[in-house]
């Protein structure tokens, strides 16, 4: 889940690599470091913590030089500091990395008998010390290709030369890698958000392949040293200037974009004039697939959760989910008639994208629900359908998870339509419906001071639980999850009717609940399971939707009340109070909102 980038140029390229670091902190921020090479000789500068405490740091003011690669991490092996920061570096090569080595030991024990000397923990440094050796008797891109095969695991590099003063090497096995084109300069990324500032011509490295980058050439190789050509790709550049505005924090700002991100996305999928879901190139017809397999991991799944409930409410398909990071170790029994569906905010995925892998090696119908569509995923998927949110920088998903909710939600009009599930009046009610979702979905947002005084007391809670039926059960689980990602507070999500089968045991006096129990089929059945942890001891916050009857309970702790709508589309206006929720219970203890500790917004390595 680091981040890693590099630019080769004809002026000094510290600043920028600072800037495109800045850019990529959402994959890891443990500790960032730059390496440049300057009259002969690589020179590091590292730092625990954030890029902004490597900027802080003087050296990095007399760091000179024309070309460069820097970092930031996510810890996977050695703790985060600065000795296990990258770059790492031997007298002739430096390495920036991405992904795991999982043969490090193994190899380290090896370039230890040949005379090695480690200072890091990190798997990485096996990376620096195996290239240096294979270079004693290999030229540069034999000596590349000779240490890609002695790798085992994942990878995005990012490679400097001392004594090869004019490029760098990228190369890439599993995790994702973009090249871009400048004028008098080309650059190195994870992705193309950190390079979007300097350009908008990208490739992508496809898996197995490495590139060698200098100021005016880039040459792309497969993994045995064959030169092949690459597409560029002109890349929009809209979510370049995204960036916090009157904000202090970008998931509040994420939160509270909610309402127009739902109606741009609705923009794309629904022909208002003509009261129909519009979902262009669908590539297969109707009658070929019986089933559908959703994917997705974290918050992506929990979309999925609600989805299977969608589908299995309104089409005839066989509905099933998967957590993706299982997936592919189960014995997987293919179905030609089958949809597979692949859900992740930045299409990068790392357990998410060799899910779909082996689904597309098994010759599988595949669809990628993402919100970066120059996406790993998105590339080569069969469908891509988009949710069209934008730029999400908060690392606990917030908008992204509302859109791939709605993306999931009109795939499922549209399949129950095309199936003639359900008849045209019932298909233009629910677009109906659909357009009203947004306005709903701005009154909820207006709900911040009762919740602001309820997440005070969930803030310093010692463990607190989440519990729904039906649709609201998968939220329950989304709920939680917030709460567990930003204000660190033990929290778990319960179908309300299983508290019954040992959860209870957990109820003591004084605990938070939140209950979600919209006005649906299931409501009676779950103010029962509401009234048993209240009976238990339990502070209650209900969170319903608006309705003439009163709810007969006197020993409701707090009561959020949301519009009113059809009972399928209660899930998206649930969700906005607990992410506010959320959002309030780290406030009150002062943690960092958009950079939760040891997360990462896009999850690289399996």
């Amino acid at each position: 889940m680091c981040g890693i980038v590099g630019i080769s140029s004809n002026k000094p390229v510290s600043a920028n690599i600072i800037n495109s670091l800045k850019k990529l902190e959402y994959r890891g921020y443990d500790s960032a470091g730059i390496a440049t090479l300057f009259e002969g000789e690589i020179k590091e500068v590292k730092s625990e913590g954030r890029v902004d405490s490597l900027e802080e740091n003087f050296d990095l003011k007399n760091l000179k030089g024309n070309i460069g690669i820097g970092h930031v991490r996510w810890a996977t092996h050695g703790v985060p500091n600065s000795i296990n920061a990258h770059p790492h570096s031997s007298d002739n090569v430096s390495v920036v990395h991405n992904g795991i080595i999982e043969n490090s030991t193994i190899l380290k024990k090896y370039l230890i008998t040949k005379g090695h000397k480690f200072k890091s923990q990190t798997d990485t440094e096996v990376i620096v010390h195996l290239i240096t050796e294979n270079l004693q008797t290999s030229d540069l891109e034999e000596a590349i290709t000779k240490t890609l095969k002695q790798l085992h695991g994942s990878f995005a590099l990012g490679i400097i030369f001392r004594d090869i003063p004019d490029l760098i090497v990228g190369a890439r096995r599993g995790s994702p890698l973009a090249v871009g084109y400048g004028p008098n300069e080309n650059y190195l990324g994870s992705d193309s958000y950190a390079l979007k500032s300097m350009t908008n011509k990208i490739t992508y490295l496809d898996d197995g392949e490495f590139c060698i980058i200098k100021k005016d050439q880039i040459e792309f190789f497969e993994g045995n040293g064959v030169k092949i050509n690459k597409k560029v790709m002109n890349l929009s550049k809209e979510d370049i200037h995204y960036d916090k505005g009157d904000y202090k924090y970008f998931m509040e700002k994420e939160i509270d974009e909610q309402p127009s991100t739902i109606n741009d996305c609705i923009n794309e999928y629904v022909d208002k004039y003509n009261n129909q879901i519009n979902i262009y190139n669908f590539p297969w017809k109707i009658n070929s697939f019986q089933s559908i397999v959703l994917i997705g991991c974290g918050t992506a799944y929990h979309s999925c959760l609600v989805a299977k409930y969608w589908l299995e409410q309104s089409t005839n398909l066989d509905v099933s989910i998967d957590i993706a990071s299982e997936f592919r170790y189960r014995k997987v029994r293919f179905k030609k008639d089958c949809l597979y569906v692949f859900v992740s905010q930045s299409g990068e995925t790392a357990d998410t994208y060799a899910a779909l892998e082996l689904c597309k090696k098994n010759k599988m119908k595949t669809c990628a629900v993402v919100n970066v569509v120059e996406s790993s995923i998105a590339r080569d998927a069969d469908l891509v359908l988009p949710i069209y949110c934008g730029q999400e920088i908060g690392v606990a998903s917030t908008k992204a998870f509302l859109g791939q909710m709605l993306v999931l939600y009109i795939l499922s009009i549209k399949i129950s339509f095309d199936q003639k599930f359900i008849t045209k009046k019932e298909y233009q009610s629910k677009i109906k419906n659909l357009l009203s979702l947004s306005n709903s979905a701005k009154k909820t947002l207006k709900l911040d001071d009762k919740l602001l005084n309820i997440g005070k007391v969930f803030a310093h809670a010692k463990g607190c639980m989440f519990l729904g039926r039906g649709y609201s059960f998968p939220i329950a689980l989304e709920g939680a999850l917030k709460l567990k990602e930003l204000a660190y507070v033990h929290a778990e999500g319960y179908p309300a009717g299983e508290m019954k089968h040992g959860p209870l045991a957990l109820i003591e006096e004084g605990m938070p609940v939140v209950v979600i129990a919209p006005r649906d089929d299931h409501y009676k059945k779950t103010m029962s399971n509401m009234q048993e942890v209240i009976a238990r001891g339990a502070k209650v916050l209900l969170i319903t939707n608006k309705n003439k009857d009163e709810v007969v309970s006197e020993n409701i702790w707090e009561q959020i009340e949301v519009d009113k709508l059809n009972d399928e589309l209660i899930p998206f206006l649930v969700t906005i109070p607990l992410q506010k929720l959320a959002f309030y219970s780290a406030l009150e203890k002062g943690y960092d909102i958009d950079k939760p500790r040891n997360l990462a917004k896009s999850v690289t390595v399996e």
